[in-house]
């Protein structure tokens, strides 16, 4: 996608940057779905634009078929099936168009819905979604080869963060399909943040704990981009939700 930013009153907050590369393969989706939100980062594979194109397949087909087929009431089982088969549709989708100039196209993909104080997450690859309160309470659990020497406690976390092997993923859409689907639990100004790895391989939870959660998302946003664009080597995109704070 072209650089740019999604704002829903001030509830979601999205925003992508080509940064240091020649153009962006990250997607970013940000909606109002029924009675909840959906949003989404998905980040391209492949050579002549054709992560670009991936990662805009894996967006516009997850916004399709989850409107389509999202019922108010759903459960959160429900909602996590519908979730992970959207997944699989935009998967067969961009196995699909692999040809040509595009064979080999992938993407990941990371989404939330989010309904009341409830989060039903799903994920493919590399990007991630944390949730955040005083603190990174939890996050998404990588589809790489680094995570699994983590897993396995060959490597430490803090080497996984420079290990020659971290851009190595071993799931994605157009390729090894594999969908983890997580439910959380949100209270009033909790924040449930998206990103793809040109942001979270580069800034520390550290930075996203002390950031000031308060303020108008735009600015958070903002803030959070801009430190990773700081170091970054890759597109960087964010997309954030907080949770309404009672009055």
């Amino acid at each position: 996608m072209t650089d740019g930013t999604m704002n829903l009153n001030d509830t979601v907050f999205g925003k992508s940057c080509t940064g240091k590369r020649n153009n962006n393969e990250d997607a970013l989706l940000a909606e109002k779905a029924g009675d909840g939100y959906l949003i989404a980062i998905a980040d391209g594979i492949g050579g002549h634009r054709a992560g670009e194109v991936a990662s805009g397949i894996a967006v516009t087909t997850l916004s399709e078929e989850f409107s389509n087929r999202y019922l108010e009431g759903m459960s959160l089982d429900e909602i996590g099936s519908l979730l992970s088969d959207s997944f699989r549709v935009a998967h067969i989708t961009i196995e699909t168009e692999a040809k040509d100039d595009k064979d080999g196209m992938g993407t990941t993909l990371v989404a939330a819905f989010i309904r009341n104080k409830s989060v039903v997450i799903a994920n493919t690859g590399d990007s991630r979604a944390y949730h955040i309160r005083d603190r990174v309470l939890f996050r998404t659990k990588d589809h790489s080869v680094v995570q699994s020497l983590v897993d396995s406690q060959q490597i430490s976390e803090d080497d996984a963060k420079h290990h020659p092997l971290r851009a190595m993923i071993t799931n994605s859409l157009g390729s090894s399909f594999l969908v983890d689907i997580y439910h959380r639990t949100l209270q009033p100004g909790d924040l449930v943040l998206l990103s793809s790895d040109g942001f979270h391989d580069y800034v520390d939870e550290e930075v996203i704990t002390v950031a000031d959660k308060k303020g108008p998302l735009s600015e958070l946003v903002s803030e959070l981009v801009n430190e990773a664009l700081r170091t970054s080597r890759d597109n960087v995109t964010v997309v954030i939700y907080r949770a309404p704070v009672e009055k």
